[in-house]
């Protein structure tokens, strides 16, 4: 059974940092991309990060580039998502994704397994 559990979500004021964190378990962890996905409310889903499973190459959508960084510890099977100079817009609910078997771009329908998200918030 796949399951991506994701924690460290919080408040942040402006400016802030907080640092996700993505257990995954159920699947060769090693073996998948990995990627984080958003949705703030009232919006639609948004990718945000990708990390290749060989760890090679980093992907950022531009609203969180420069600012976030996306990691992994395949021996610790788990996923991360720094996230430094947290601006209001990035109030979202954070969702830690599987890449498909075969998937080759970074793209919403490319994830075949979500975990429950953790809600980050970014207020004065």
């Amino acid at each position: 059974q796949v399951q991506l559990v994701e924690s460290g979500g919080g408040l942040a004021q402006p400016g802030g940092s907080l640092r996700l964190s993505c257990a995954a378990s159920g699947f060769t962890f090693t073996n998948y991309a990995m990627s984080w996905a958003r949705q703030a409310p009232g919006k639609g889903l948004e990718w945000v990060s990708g990390i290749y499973s060989d760890d090679s190459d980093t992907y950022y959508a531009d609203s969180v580039k420069g600012r976030f960084t996306i990691s992994r510890d395949n021996a610790k099977n788990t996923l991360y998502l720094q996230m430094n100079s947290l601006k209001p817009e990035d109030t979202a609910l954070y969702y830690c994704t599987k890449m498909r078997a075969g998937g080759s771009a970074w793209y919403i329908l490319a994830f075949d397994f979500w975990g429950q998200g953790t809600q980050v918030t970014v207020s004065s």
